[in-house]
């Protein structure tokens, strides 16, 4: 019965978040509506909510989310070329539970793990 998941995170200024994701990852904004505090973006089959939280401290946030791919090779270095700045711990690599991964943080603090089975 499940057919989809948009997680939804948590996001200091619309405006930064937005143009990180599109800019910097490649993301869509989702929808014609702009809801003022909430901001909907996609890339290829997958869509990130995000909420307006002010007060959110990026020291003290825990949003992350999983992202799965099909070529994470490819992902990776097109990040790379973009500039985009990969987690210090989270360097694409093999780990023992079989996934391909690497990390990135957003404006926030969100973490975005990207992966792919080995």
């Amino acid at each position: 019965m499940l057919t989809d998941i948009n997680p939804k995170l948590p996001m200091r200024n619309k405006a930064v978040t937005k143009a990180y994701y599109v800019n910097q990852l490649g993301f869509q904004v989702y929808g014609s509506a702009d809801f003022d505090g909430y901001l909907m973006l996609q890339k290829d089959a997958i869509q990130i909510h995000f909420f307006e939280f002010e007060g959110l401290n990026p020291k003290e946030n825990y949003g992350q989310v999983y992202l799965r791919t099909d070529d994470i090779e490819k992902l990776y270095k097109s990040l790379l070329i973009n500039g985009v700045a990969i987690h210090p711990n989270g360097k694409l690599q093999t780990k023992d539970w079989g996934q391909k991964e690497f990390s990135l943080l957003d404006p926030d603090s969100n973490l975005l793990t990207f992966g792919q089975e080995v």
